[in-house]
């Protein structure tokens, strides 16, 4: 899950990093009265879940509560990169001396953690990445160490931080990873990361995304989603503690492990060529599980989203025997009634296939079309899908 940035403003304040005050307005009012309240010049700041916010002119500097009314008053409803802003954050302004710039995250490829800071931070920093990956220190962190004071020493000398500057930026950087670790974060990132006139280290913008395997040990995160920006579907899928994802195309996928379906979508792209161009419309694994229940609800999922045209379910019977699943599919056909109003096409191989191939032919149910082999029934779906566009 992605915070908004006043989340990780919050966040970062509750562990101690140092942050500037920040106050959430939903309009131009309160905009306007959290800017009376912090005084001084302040920033209204969109906030949206999406990079280029400055460029797309969602961030504004207000000299007077007067101008954060104005300001307010043009960011929100402004779209930015397909976001609505619906909320802005009024931010105490700063005296920024320097910009510089800090992240730690989950480095999935070398199962570990990975440190990247840099003395050149700001809007460009994805071109410094780029252009100059030499001036982006990138530092491995030992999961079982983490980020104490000798790291933190490395990473700031790594950088190339100034003998003044490095005791300061490490200080900051110890309680930026006491976020990344207390919070089952996968990424915290800070950009900027200044140096005010005064010489004080603040943390003037920042990305946290959480791990929600890790929400069992944060009840607290649950109030952090923003159910009103997330997909119906999902949230639908969510809810049935499925493990869906919603993508851009026209056939659905359901299958049992997340490897399988993630073949199943290779496998439906590939076809989809010779059709149109069809695509995949979701990724869909409904676990070990194919009771009549789990398939119902995955198959309202599915069928919900307008986009889908045909529905692919390719399932590898383990655990959960074939004839199991073709009982959940027949259930589930039976207890969505009218609603199932697509073609589906079922792979079905592993154990007992046989026994569960012969209740779908006995079921003889008109939406259902068996296949043989994935490609096969890869291909038939593809098919369908196009013919119904």
């Amino acid at each position: 899950m992605d915070l908004f940035e006043y989340q990780a403003r919050d966040m970062f304040e509750a562990h101690g990093v140092p942050v500037l005050a920040g106050i959430v307005a939903h309009t131009p009012e309160e905009a306007k009265e959290a800017a009376e309240k912090i005084g001084g010049v302040t920033v209204v700041k969109a906030q949206v879940k999406v990079g280029g916010r400055g460029k797309a002119g969602g961030v504004k500097v207000a000299k007077t509560a007067d101008e954060a009314f104005e300001h307010a008053s043009a960011i929100l409803g402004m779209d930015i990169k397909g976001h609505t802003v619906n909320t802005v954050m009024i931010a105490q302004g700063a005296d920024i001396a320097e910009e510089f710039y800090f992240s730690v995250l989950l480095d999935r490829a070398n199962r570990n953690y990975l440190a990247m800071c840099s003395v050149e931070g700001g809007v460009e920093i994805e071109v410094l990445a780029v252009e100059r990956p030499d001036a982006l220190a990138k530092v491995a962190v030992d999961p079982e160490i983490g980020i104490d004071q000798a790291k933190a020493n490395e990473i700031v000398e790594t950088a190339g931080f100034s003998a003044e500057l490095a005791p300061k930026v490490a200080a900051v950087i110890i309680k930026l990873w006491d976020v990344f670790k207390k919070e089952d974060a996968t990424l915290v990132e800070v950009n900027p990361l200044v140096r005010t006139g005064a010489g004080d280290i603040l943390a003037l913008d920042g990305k946290v995304s959480l791990d929600e395997n890790a929400d069992f040990r944060h009840p607290g995160h649950l109030d952090l989603e923003d159910a009103a920006a997330a997909d119906p579907l999902e949230a639908k899928a969510k809810a049935a503690d499925l493990n869906y994802v919603k993508l851009d195309g026209e056939v659905g996928v359901i299958g049992n492990g997340a490897g399988l379906v993630m073949s199943t979508l290779d496998v439906v792209a590939y076809a989809g060529e010779n059709h149109g161009g069809v695509k995949p419309a979701n990724f869909l694994d409904i676990g070990g599980g194919a009771s009549a229940e789990v398939m119902a609800a995955g198959l309202d999922v599915i069928l919900n989203d307008p986009q889908v045209k045909s529905v692919f379910v390719n399932v590898f019977g383990g655990i959960t025997a074939c004839d199991a699943v073709a009982k959940g599919i027949v259930g589930a056909l039976a207890e969505l009634g009218s609603a199932a109003n697509k073609p589906l096409v079922v792979r079905l191989d592993g154990n007992n296939v046989e026994e569960g191939r012969r209740i779908l032919n006995e079921a003889n149910h008109p939406l259902v079309t068996l296949a043989a082999t994935m490609d096969e029934g890869a291909d038939k779906a593809a098919e369908l899908a196009n013919a119904s566009k």
